[in-house]
């Protein structure tokens, strides 16, 4: 074979690895609303970063004449490029190649990018759009997922790991998804579940459709399995590229710093008058968050899900932070299991990957109810009063309302570790609210008058910020205009913080 013949040869493999399934695949996978792997890596990297590895890959089952059916990739395209300047590595499931279902051979081709992903300390995005396990290899296929979930544990922490679910996810495909740090899914195109509808009327005989039971919005609603959604594929690339800006390379180091054109003494009257006369009256503190933050810029996650409570990320001074708050424009703000854990779930993230973490609390207290004690309010609430003891980051606490009960202690108190908990005037710290604390205390002995007057006694006595002020558990007392530059501040000053747990194998959060 001469010289050219050798380039011709390799320009026609690299041919046939792009064209995947082929093109009436391909045109099939365009009709159902869904781009290409290559397309998807494409829109997620930096334009021409991409370098392939293991093209030319091919399955080695020979069961079922699979032996007469191979494709140079097999399935799956895989290699690193950079997002922002800054490497990643990718793996794309292509679904034009046995409905992107995983053999072992393309199992090896993740394998080895998260392996070199945890060698080089660079996040891990997971580009999922598989039927499952491939039938016909039967236990090797198998093998192949665990050999994945097994380094998603160990990458845990280490790197940041995001799969985005771009076409339907059954059995053995959501459970790396699950193990991963964030799951992105694109409205009408994305299902995840552990069994599809047919096997659930086979075996349960509930009638339920693909949608319903695994769509993407029943998983950013309904079992709160997915984090963000996007309304195509071209926008979950986007979202994927904003996530993350906010996060570190790896565990070792800080999160990206951008320059901040937002001036770090801002003050916006409008939060003067945010917190309503009325203590039962609602506000909402999404719209506090982005007042504060730098370009009124909060990329919230799992906003569809337990939205009493507002998880997310901004930046303060151009530095990322991860904020908690409780959200009184639904649910009065108060904690359930659902928002426990969701909170739980992102404090330690953020822990893990050195991001700072500010906590908004107006808290009533915990959700009474027999749904949530026999649900196990008290082992899911407990997940997050552990994860913010645990975590070791500048812990930063602003109080704009209620602190009551159980509740004051677990959203980020300065008891559990918080380094600075500062209180807005219209704060209300205490173990429940006036009404009920004076019935338990004089048990109906008062006439209305006087109960009346105890009831006034005891909001003046507690209903403000200034009995845990003047014991220390509350350092300073601000106007709510002047939080952006008292954050600020305090992140700067608690920059340098080192604090480390005992030294142990791994704590036992209650799960």
């Amino acid at each position: 074979m001469s010289l050219e013949e050798k380039f011709k040869l390799l320009e026609e493999n690299n041919r046939l690895a792009e064209l995947g399934g082929g093109e009436e695949r391909i045109a099939r996978q365009h009709a159902a609303g869904r781009k290409t792997a290559r397309e998807r890596i494409e829109e997620l990297l930096d334009p021409g970063t991409f370098v392939e590895l293991d093209k030319f890959v091919v399955h080695r089952t020979t069961d079922f004449e699979m032996d007469k059916q191979k494709y140079l990739g097999d399935g799956v395209v895989s290699g690193y490029g950079k997002i922002d300047g800054r490497l990643v590595y990718v793996f794309a499931q292509d679904f034009t190649v046995f409905g992107g279902s995983l053999s072992r051979a393309n199992a090896d081709k993740i394998v080895k990018v998260m392996d070199l992903a945890m060698r080089m300390g660079a996040p891990v995005i997971g580009l999922n759009d598989s039927g499952g396990a491939r039938i016909q290899e039967g236990v090797e296929s198998l093998g192949g997922y665990a050999d994945i979930f097994y380094r998603n544990v160990m990458s845990s922490g280490v790197i940041p790991q995001i799969s985005a679910i771009l076409g339907p996810c059954a059995g053995g495909a959501v459970y790396s998804p699950a193990i991963t740090d964030f799951i992105l899914m694109v409205k009408d195109s994305s299902y995840m579940f552990v069994t599809g509808p047919d096997v659930i009327k086979t075996v349960t005989h509930e009638e339920v459709t693909k949608d319903e039971l695994g769509g993407a919005f029943t998983h950013n609603s309904k079992s709160g399995v997915a984090h963000l959604m996007a309304d195509d594929d071209t926008m979950a690339m986007l979202m994927i590229r904003e996530l993350l800006s906010f996060l570190p390379s790896n565990n070792l180091e800080d999160p990206p710093v951008k320059i901040c054109t937002d001036p770090i003494n801002r003050e916006d009257e409008i939060l003067q008058t945010f917190v309503p006369d009325d203590p039962n009256k609602p506000y909402d503190m999404r719209e506090v968050i982005t007042t504060i933050v730098d370009d009124n810029n909060f990329f919230e996650i799992q906003p569809y899900f337990a939205e009493n409570i507002l998880i997310g990320f901004a930046r303060l001074n151009g530095k990322p932070v991860g904020i908690v708050a409780n959200q009184p424009a639904v649910l009065a703000g108060v904690l359930d299991i659902n928002a426990s854990t969701k909170a739980a779930r992102f404090v330690r993230f953020c822990d893990a990957f050195n991001i700072p973490l500010i906590t908004f609390v107006d808290v009533p207290g915990f959700l009474p109810g027999t749904e949530q004690e026999f649900g196990g309010i008290i082992r899911h609430g407990a997940k997050l009063l552990y994860a913010f003891a645990e975590a070791t980051v500048p812990k930063i606490t602003v109080i704009t309302r209620k602190a009551y009960g159980g509740a004051y202690d677990v959203m980020s108190s300065k008891h559990i570790g918080a380094d600075i908990n500062y209180a807005w005037p219209t704060a209300e710290i205490a173990v429940m609210g006036p009404e009920g604390a004076v019935n338990i205390i004089y048990k109906n002995k008062l006439t209305e008058v006087e109960r009346q007057k105890a009831v006034e006694d005891y909001k003046r006595t507690f209903a403000s910020p200034y009995k845990a002020a003047s014991l220390g558990y509350i350092d300073e007392i601000i106007l709510p205009k002047q939080t952006r530059r008292r954050l600020i501040q305090a992140l700067e000053m608690a920059e340098t913080k080192s604090k480390s747990n005992p030294p142990r194998k791994h704590g036992n959060i209650p799960l």
